[in-house]
């Protein structure tokens, strides 16, 4: 027999898109359901090579670095903020006065591959985060993310679909 998965923990993985209010009222949900600790992850891409390679072209390689080095931690600063500030406004429109959340947590890297580091790290019982991005025609697909999460996680994860507005 398989054993039931530990909820003690459950890890919400959000990019702040469009859907993001729904996912995350469904990983509160799944917290109250399950009286467990609600962490929530937020993953910034890093800056990809073209930009990498404007910032060379016009600095030198140690004012390049210092430059990319401070944007980041910036960054990050700002995107932590925006998720506490999304969590507070999002709580107290949903009418709660408890929260499950216990921390937040917002890192730089591949967003599969830190969801999935995250979730080992902190022992999640549960992945929630959204599946969908949009193709040229108009149809729903799961993003990379989700799919590459679903795919190497060891524990459940509860892929919530795009909302129709």
């Amino acid at each position: 027999m398989i054993p039931a998965p530990n909820m003690q923990t459950i890890l919400f993985a959000t990019d702040l898109g469009e859907n993001t209010r729904v996912v995350f009222r469904m990983a509160v949900s799944q917290a109250r359901r399950y009286n467990a600790r609600l962490l929530i992850l937020h993953v910034v891409e890093p800056l990809g090579s073209t930009g990498t390679a404007i910032i060379a072209n016009y600095l030198s390689g140690m004012a390049a670095d210092r430059i990319n080095q401070d944007m980041a931690e910036e960054i990050l600063e700002i995107m932590k903020q925006r998720v506490e500030i999304f969590t507070l406004e999002e709580m107290a429109a949903f009418g709660l006065d408890w929260t499950p959340v216990t921390e937040t947590m917002v890192t730089a890297g591949n967003p599969a591959e830190e969801i999935l580091e995250t979730a080992k790290k902190c022992g999640a019982g549960m992945i929630v985060m959204g599946t969908s991005t949009r193709s040229f025609l108009g149809n729903a697909l799961m993003g990379t993310t989700a799919r590459r999460v679903s795919r190497h996680t060891p524990v459940p994860v509860l892929l919530v679909p795009m909302v129709e507005k």
